[in-house]
């Protein structure tokens, strides 16, 4: 782990803090330069250097403290849980992004990859909400912007543990956001569909129709999200694909939702 700050506003007046996890590129990065725009200090989290080079990205004003951990681990929660409380400031945003894809048939993967994902799509969210939410509720103030996917709203063959751990987040997020109801803390979570990020390529799914499909911009992305969290919504999906597949969600019987939802995620040759 490493962890570099940027200087941050020279009035030494608060600005609003925001955590972001997997802000090195993609969503996660679009989501930090959005925060920043809107007046956010910053401590971004990802497992790789590109993390550090965020530092220079964001408005002068913006404090930015960059932590490389690895959040599928309990060390790597610990490390951006200590940054967080080193940056001397309660936490009025905070984006849970981090994830990963695992694309091609269940049984032909290591298992070690499967945990990997659960560890990092899953339990990382759980730890961090566990451990930064109680702040926030107790001072009565603060946003949580979990990114989920469209993939959440229906069984997803050929990236099965993937489509599972949305399931599971999207679940979690509106189950946390029912309990916390007049605390002060929303959660909303944020589904969108194909991206035009890495995910394809770092989940080996390149060869499937929603790899070769229209893509969301991150950017187009995260604006949504963040405008959909700062109105205190419950969740927004992202683009017309993910739209449609959260529509054919609400009324195909569910193994009619995991013949469409795997005709776009099978791995196809060539």
């Amino acid at each position: 782990m490493s962890a570099t700050t940027s200087p941050g506003p020279s009035d030494g007046g608060r600005r609003p803090l925001a955590v972001v996890t997997g802000a090195s590129s993609g969503i996660g990065l679009a989501l930090a330069h959005g925060l920043a725009e809107r007046g956010h200090d910053l401590v971004v989290c990802a497992e790789d250097d590109d993390v550090a080079g965020l530092r220079a990205d964001p408005a002068p004003a913006t404090a930015v403290s960059a932590v490389r951990a690895d959040l599928a681990t309990s060390d790597g929660v610990d490390r951006l849980v200590a940054a967080v409380e080193a940056a001397g400031a309660p936490v009025d945003v905070l984006a849970l992004n981090a994830g990963v894809g695992l694309g091609g048939p269940f049984l032909e993967a290591d298992l070690a990859d499967h945990e990997h994902l659960v560890e990092l799509d899953v339990l990382a969210v759980v730890r961090l909400a566990h451990r930064l939410l109680p702040a926030m509720v107790a001072r009565g103030a603060g946003r949580v912007l979990v990114t989920s996917s469209v993939a959440a709203t229906m069984p997803g063959p050929w990236y099965a543990t993937y489509a599972a751990s949305k399931t599971f987040v999207q679940s979690f997020t509106e189950a946390l956001r029912h309990e916390l109801r007049g605390s002060g803390v929303t959660l909303t979570a944020l589904q969108p569909g194909p991206t035009d990020t890495a995910f394809f390529e770092r989940a080996d799914m390149t060869s499937t129709l929603a790899a070769r499909g229209p893509k969301s911009d991150p950017a187009d992305v995260a604006r949504a999200g963040l405008e959909a969290l700062f109105a205190g919504d419950d969740h927004v999906v992202v683009g017309a694909l993910g739209k449609s597949q959260a529509a054919m969600a609400r009324v195909l019987p569910v193994p009619a939702q995991a013949a469409v939802h795997g005709a776009a995620t099978r791995p196809r040759g060539g």
